[in-house]
């Protein structure tokens, strides 16, 4: 779950976007609110807003996205308690706040719109509204044992982690037991392992490196393995400044050149020591 939150002056708007039909909008949370409308609903904020006249951004504005799962697990009941939940932990539970549901995409999430202003005047301080939000998000997630962001960036390393070292894997086979001799050929053998390399080509259409996509994912080279990024990579198979690809010859960028040459001589140099 994400929480995200801001101040803002203007109200009437923000409601019409959050009570929005082409939104697939629904009423999930009322507190102090007898009207349907946006222009209803300002009209009650702003009654209370008059309490204060030194506040301009006199209403708070949140964002609250459970994952994709979570949300299509999740009813306007659900959603309801989950904006309570939120809600509280922000501290904001006796000033007037309504909160919609939005279905039309598949990442459901909910529009919360509260008065800044409470019903003494005071104005509630949102000098770290954004941070407040995701600590109040988090605790929410926690309290109603669902995703926070940890969670779901957990999984993401997790899953990250296994490709990664399947990545690396297929690499090694494909350059050393496979003695892949050249680019096109080291593509084709990847490809059989279901890994699909791209190169990337500069604006002077020149190849500055690899993508690997592999069961959903796109990474570097270099993010995979320091032996696959594209200096490493054409040094163990390329002897030339061009590279032939789908046929077609493609120089290397002079920065790859460079770092390619580098290598090569350290390595030379190493070798000659002894090292």
């Amino acid at each position: 779950m994400i929480g995200k939150g801001s101040s803002i002056s203007s109200t009437l708007g923000a409601l019409r976007y959050g009570n929005n039909p082409d939104k697939e909008a629904e009423l999930v949370y009322s507190y102090l609110i007898i009207g349907d409308t946006a222009e209803e609903i300002t009209r009650e904020f702003e009654a209370v807003q008059h309490l204060n006249q030194n506040c301009e951004r006199n209403t708070l504005s949140f964002i609250l996205s459970p994952t994709v799962k979570d949300g299509a697990n999740m009813n306007n009941e659900d959603l309801g308690k989950l904006t309570k939940t939120f809600i509280q932990h922000m501290k904001l539970q006796d000033q007037q706040a309504v909160g919609y549901v939005h279905r039309d995409k598949e990442h459901t999430h909910v529009h919360l719109y509260v008065n800044r202003i409470d019903l003494n005047g005071k104005a509630y301080k949102d000098s770290f509204i954004g941070k407040q939000s995701q600590l109040a998000a988090e605790r929410t997630a926690r309290e109603l044992g669902i995703q926070t962001v940890k969670d779901v960036q957990y999984e993401k390393n997790l899953a990250l982690g296994s490709i990664r070292s399947e990545l690396q894997k297929a690499h090694e086979q494909t350059i050393g037991k496979e003695g892949a001799k050249d680019l096109q050929t080291y593509i084709n053998r990847m490809q059989e392992k279901q890994i699909t390399v791209i190169p990337v080509i500069n604006k002077s259409k020149g190849l500055q490196g690899f993508r690997f996509e592999y069961n959903g994912q796109s990474l570097k080279g270099s993010e995979v393995h320091r032996s696959m990024s594209a200096s490493n990579l054409l040094k163990s198979i390329v002897r030339q400044k061009n590279v032939l690809i789908g046929g077609k010859s493609i120089p290397i960028a002079p920065s790859l050149v460079k770092a390619i040459a580098k290598r090569v001589i350290k390595l030379v140099i190493n070798k000659g020591i002894g090292i």
